[in-house]
């Protein structure tokens, strides 16, 4: 169930924050130099992004030492979740990599 609950929520995380990338690139091309400054365009979209890029950072970190721990095979696959999508994706994605190596 809990597994179920991890991968729905890991193609959530990826459908909706790319529906917002979809409409920047479909307005602006593949700009990725206006994109990364368009992250902090003001305080609340920059103080939001920070917090968002810290995260991942402690969260990559983490699922390191607890796939290693834990032996979760292909745990690597956060690393370009993350890039691709955001911590929306990776974070999911792993607790069902994690859970799937628990059954």
């Amino acid at each position: 169930m809990l597994k179920t609950v991890y991968l729905v929520s890991a193609i959530i995380g990826t459908v909706i924050p790319w529906a917002f990338f979809a409409s920047f690139f479909a307005a602006e091309g593949l700009n990725i130099p206006l994109f990364l400054s368009s992250l902090f365009v003001n305080g609340p979209a920059g103080g939001f992004s920070a917090d968002v890029l810290i995260s991942i950072a402690v969260f990559w970190v983490w699922s390191f030492t607890d796939a290693r721990q834990h032996q979760v095979r292909r745990w690597w696959v956060v690393l370009p979740a993350s890039f691709l999508v955001g911590l929306s994706l990776a974070l999911p994605l792993y607790l069902y990599l994690r859970e799937d190596r628990a059954t």
